[in-house]
């Protein structure tokens, strides 16, 4: 494994870096919770996308799934997260890392008493922002409308084993 292939061809730098402040208020909130953009695959030219989760306590998530275009990995900021990974819902807390490749089955809920955050990863950097934003009208879709939302999206729901 090597080094990629440079994108920047100059010699002294430059001034690009991006910032966001962890005062800076929540980009969506749901329902016991809310999340916060820190890198838009945008922002990143595609290569990633980094979103910050927090949930509130017994809040619930996505159940098993999979991506065919990215993958996805969680990190554990505070409290427990429970993340299914393929095999068993199993509790994860603060410093735990979970990695899953494209086409690896996978969820994530809070089942305790305590509030919970997380790192979200995605690579490469789809636009995730959509999706997140269009989970607050699921409900109100036809089955027809949320079977398309998820196809658009990349994501493939299967009943756990």
């Amino acid at each position: 494994m090597s080094y990629p292939e440079p994108k920047y061809f100059g010699d002294t730098g430059e001034t690009s870096a991006v910032v966001r402040r962890g005062d800076a208020p929540a980009d969506i909130l749901f329902a016991n919770g809310h999340a916060d953009y820190l890198a838009k695959g945008a922002a990143t030219g595609g290569e990633f996308g980094l979103y910050r989760w927090n949930m509130g306590p017994k809040k619930g998530g996505p159940g098993a799934h999979f991506h065919k275009t990215i993958s996805e990995s969680f990190y554990i900021l505070e409290g427990t997260v429970t993340i299914y990974n393929g095999n068993e819902w199993a509790p994860m807390s603060k410093g735990d890392f979970v990695y899953v490749p494209q086409g690896g089955l996978h969820g994530f809920r809070n089942d305790t008493d305590e509030p919970a955050s997380m790192l979200l990863l995605f690579t490469p950097g789809a636009p995730r922002e959509p999706y997140f934003e269009g989970l607050a009208t699921i409900g109100e879709m036809t089955e027809e409308e949320r079977a398309a939302f998820f196809l658009e999206h990349d994501n493939y729901w299967v009943e756990e084993a």
